[in-house]
């Protein structure tokens, strides 16, 4: 089994190639890939080597539907070997249609149930503070879909609250969410005491500067924009 970490940007589609079969979710999929990979390239503070470390960044994918360019982009940094791709979703491989936090290195959680992500890194970011770990951010991403349960809600409601300012949600809206949010997405964060920036969600400077912004005190969170899911 051999892992290398030197792939770039350009390389992502290949990786994506290798995985084939039904239920691949590739919009879902597509439409995360540029956020993906201006976290692991240029804003997360983990490795592979650095998987466990206690002061790591948590990474947490709760969009687990369709997660071919995560996969990929866990394999481009080394994370997971290139030569699990072809086999993603067949019996036995470690890369489900859902990710699998014991089989796939680097994953933080098991996901693909819709509003469970965001919870999961409250209590993460939560649980950091409480140890006395300041450092570590906990990044989560979900699907603008994931706003109609109402634990996200919830979670965002009570990250406000109590200033949980490590946190960041990005939201990948490609309009597939069945019921509106009045004054649209960022509106409901900023209600909870979040700062909140909106970007293309393909435009990597432009994700890299809202992700990188500072928000003192506050959780923060960046809606991305992509094409719609029934654009295509």
């Amino acid at each position: 089994m051999t892992i290398t970490a030197d792939h770039d940007y350009d390389d992502l589609p290949r990786l994506m190639s290798l995985m084939t079969g039904d239920e691949k979710h590739d919009f879902a999929a597509t439409s995360t890939l540029d956020v993906l990979w201006v976290l692991y390239d240029r804003v997360l503070d983990v490795t592979p080597e650095r998987a466990e470390a206690k002061d790591r960044d948590r990474f947490l994918l709760s969009k687990g539907h369709g997660p071919m360019a995560y996969y990929a982009v866990l394999a481009a940094k080394g994370f997971v070997p290139e030569e699990w791709l072809p086999g993603f979703g067949s019996y036995g491989s470690p890369l489900g249609h859902h990710p699998d936090r014991v089989l796939v290195p680097g994953a933080e959680i098991g996901s693909g149930s819709l509003g469970h992500g965001l919870p999961l890194a409250v209590g993460s970011a939560l649980g950091l503070r409480a140890q006395g770990l300041t450092d570590p951010a906990v990044w989560v991403l979900i699907g603008d879909a994931e706003l109609d349960e109402g634990s996200n809600h919830e979670a965002i409601a009570y990250a406000g609250a109590a200033g949980l300012d490590r946190l960041h949600t990005v939201v990948v809206d490609n309009a597939s969410a069945s019921h509106a949010l009045p004054g649209g997405i960022a509106a409901r964060f900023e209600a909870a005491d979040w700062s909140t920036t909106t970007v293309d969600g393909r435009d990597h400077a432009a994700l890299y500067e809202a992700f990188t912004a500072p928000h003192p005190g506050r959780p923060h969170a960046v809606v991305a924009r992509v094409e719609p899911k029934n654009a295509r």
